[in-house]
């Protein structure tokens, strides 16, 4: 697929784009036009060097690239004026200077809804993961050396070898169950963010008995009371209302952090957030790391102001080492940002992204275009 023209060559006939990552050979194909003159980094698993990139963009008219590649002034300056489009293969575009993008009438392309089921079920097996100390127990299995566990509701710790070693107990690994019980006939769901993702989340915590819905949202727009109706409606919930953050925190059993990563909401899960969540709550975030205080959040497992978390999403990420406080947390599941990462999805997400690549060149409608 990959041309061999030099750097900045491309004839008026076919618009050039470069393709900042090896896609495979159930996507490349739809590049395969003889109207096109596609160059492409090889590697499909190596990010793009930031140098080869730059040379490679000289002329180009479409550009598709990954979270890895930062899109800015100097970006947009290699390519030169021919550049229309430039289309990301993710969701989210905070790698992306939309602005300067917006200032010179270059679209941008995203790929939303394709992976909202796959993050939705990821949030579910992080929720149960996170509340049935999934962290802790295959710890047990897998290490040779003491753990420590927690084996009782009271928090009481006692020493256990590994598992062949070590003698039932009552309430050893325990943990709040996620669906109602007659213990806990009520079950409310909490959501910082409330879009797609979230509602689908929701529906599937409905066979989990959960009854009620609590969810925060732009304090600038009014609440759509009528949305709240309709999904009393369809899933049969008690009720389903917008709250504040100190109401969100106090009230949900289970709290997913689902809202977009932007410099305003930067650390809004806080120390003061996590102090108002209960003893046996589980926070969830599969939405960007930025959201979460990870030091607040690291000294709120070890003090036991909730029960546990699951992540996807860690501020900093990828530069997450093995001594990083919330990896080194037993209450604590960190995922490497796995929230797509079906076969289903990405290759949804790569079809896409070359879609809206294709699209840009020729001044076609986009299957997915961000607003600027």
């Amino acid at each position: 697929m990959a041309s061999t023209a030099s750097p900045g060559t491309s004839t008026a006939a076919r618009p050039k784009i470069v393709v900042a990552r090896n896609l495979g050979p159930d996507v490349v194909h739809i590049l395969d036009r003889p109207d096109l003159e596609v160059v492409a980094w090889p590697s499909q698993t190596k990010p793009c060097d930031r140098k080869w990139l730059l040379e490679n963009i000289v002329g180009a008219t479409g550009v598709l690239v990954m979270l890895s590649e930062k899109v800015d002034a100097e970006f947009i300056e290699a390519a030169g004026p021919a550049l229309r489009v430039v289309s990301t293969f993710s969701v989210g575009y905070e790698h992306v200077d939309h602005k300067q993008l917006s200032q010179r009438g270059i679209k941008l392309g995203f790929t939303p809804d394709v992976l909202t089921d796959a993050v939705a079920d990821l949030s579910i097996m992080l929720a149960l993961m996170a509340g049935r100390n999934v962290g802790e127990t295959t710890a047990l299995v897998r290490a040779g050396e003491e753990s420590r566990l927690w084996t009782s509701p009271a928090h009481h710790s006692d020493l256990c070898l590994q598992w062949p070693k070590n003698s039932w107990s009552p309430f050893a690994f325990c943990g709040p169950q996620l669906s109602a019980s007659a213990i806990h006939p009520t079950r409310t769901a909490g959501f910082l963010g409330f879009g797609r993702i979230a509602q689908a989340t929701l529906a599937r915590l409905i066979p989990f008995g959960i009854t009620h819905c609590i969810y925060s949202g732009n304090p600038s727009s009014p609440e759509n009371t009528a949305l709240n109706a309709a999904l009393v409606d369809k899933h049969g919930l008690q009720s389903v209302r917008r709250v504040g953050l100190e109401e969100l925190a106090r009230e949900s059993d289970v709290l997913f952090v689902l809202a977009p990563g932007s410099p305003q909401l930067r650390h809004v899960v806080d120390e003061s957030f996590l102090k108002n969540m209960k003893e046996t709550g589980v926070l969830v975030n599969t939405s960007r790391g930025t959201l979460v205080d990870s030091d607040a959040l690291a000294k709120a497992l070890k003090e036991r102001w909730l029960w546990g978390a699951g992540l996807d999403v860690v501020e900093g990420e990828p530069n997450v080492s093995a001594d990083h406080p919330l990896v080194n947390e037993p209450r604590c599941i960190v995922l490497p940002h796995i929230g797509s990462a079906t076969t289903e999805t990405r290759l949804g997400m790569a079809t896409t992204a070359v879609k809206n690549l294709i699209a840009g060149v020729f001044d076609e409608p986009m299957p997915a275009q961000v607003k600027m």
